[in-house]
């Protein structure tokens, strides 16, 4: 097992969602500008329901500029200064704007008050259950702002699920020019890990140095949260070093491939008397190389199936049980329409049935 130096390490596989490695995952934990990725969120979900316009732009608003004039990482706004959404989503997430942050959050919601409740709201929405965010930077708030690595790994996982064109355009873009500065993004995993496309850096001095990242290679995507490290190249270090390991040490087995047939299941009161239940995406298990054990398998469904059902519904599910008492569920769906039967199709479905069971 690898063995980190980080007060709080966590790494998981985002498609199997089995966890590698968790040290102090659960702990509450000061966000710093880990908080920016719930920023970025919540514009990603207003540009996507046509609530935000890329090309918009918001002014600087000068009481803004006031508190965060270079105040911590910055990315140089002036005051009264027309920024679009676009440059202003680079400014959060390449160089960690804290003005960045508010101008946005004010401009979307009208205040950075407005603007936190949405960024609570959508980690309620999202099943991030230790979390809380009272300002849109993430700037230390006397224990407002906090979260977890497990939250963290969640909010990154959606990010990268629910908006992957914006995350792969914003996210993994190695430096930014505003105001004719040139800054380089932090993210000690980009051009250094194999695959590493994100996510956000994070500092200060009660949270120590921090980083979500992610990297991709091939099918597999591995997402890790490091915080509470002492210095920015023990960061460097450990991010780099947990990265590696996640991919060089363990091995996916695939079980089924997505849309193949898993089991079949009884449906009452149908036109067909029972439905294939398929697998919704690839089914594997992963496990360190050379000891991946044999895992069990077991099935379960609602019964009893009732038609109609349509195709792609889910239907049941399938578990994964390791020998160290790990699940990993799975859905099942059906793979065709199953119409509800008429009086004689029901009875023609009975007398079938009847008849199967006496052969």
């Amino acid at each position: 097992m690898y063995r980190t130096q980080a007060p709080i390490a966590y790494l998981v596989d985002a498609h199997s969602g089995v966890v590698l490695l968790d040290k102090a995952g659960d702990k509450r934990i000061p966000t710093a500008s880990m908080a920016k990725m719930m920023t970025a969120y919540i514009a990603f979900e207003a540009i996507k329901s046509g609530r935000l316009d890329r090309q918009q732009k918001f002014a600087v608003r000068p009481q803004s500029w006031v508190k965060w004039n270079n105040r911590g990482s910055s990315m140089f706004l002036k005051s009264k200064q027309q920024v679009s959404v676009e440059d202003l989503l680079h400014g959060i997430l390449t160089l960690s704007g804290n003005d960045a942050s508010v101008v946005l959050a004010e401009g979307i919601s009208g205040s950075e008050k407005a603007f936190t409740a949405e960024m609570n709201a959508a980690a309620e929405r999202l099943g991030m259950q230790d979390s809380r965010f009272g300002t849109a930077n993430g700037w230390p708030d006397k224990g407002g702002t906090f979260s977890t690595a497990r939250d963290l790994g969640v909010l990154a996982k959606r990010i990268i699920e629910d908006h992957p064109d914006l995350f792969r355009e914003f996210f993994s873009q190695r430096s930014f020019r505003w105001n004719n500065i040139v800054q380089s993004n932090r993210n000690p995993l980009l051009g250094a890990v194999d695959g590493a496309d994100g996510m956000k850096t994070g500092h200060s001095s009660e949270a120590g140095y921090c980083l979500v990242g992610t990297a991709q290679r091939g099918p597999r995507r591995l997402i890790m949260v490091v915080a509470g490290l002492p210095t920015m190249q023990s960061r460097v270090d450990e991010a780099r070093a947990m990265m590696r390991w996640g991919f060089d040490n363990w091995q996916e087995k695939p079980l089924f491939v997505e849309g193949q047939q898993v089991t079949k299941i009884p449906v009452q009161l149908g036109t067909e008397a029972a439905v294939e239940a398929i697998a919704a995406h690839k089914i594997s298990m992963l496990g360190l190389k050379g000891a991946l054990a044999k895992p069990r398998i077991t099935m379960r469904y609602t019964e009893p199936l009732k038609a109609p059902l349509r195709r792609g519904e889910t239907v049941g599910v399938l578990t994964v049980h390791y020998p160290d008492g790990l699940q990993q569920k799975f859905p099942l769906v059906a793979a065709n329409d199953v119409h509800k039967a008429n009086f004689i199709q029901r009875a023609w479905n009975g007398f079938m049935s009847l008849w199967s069971m006496a052969a």
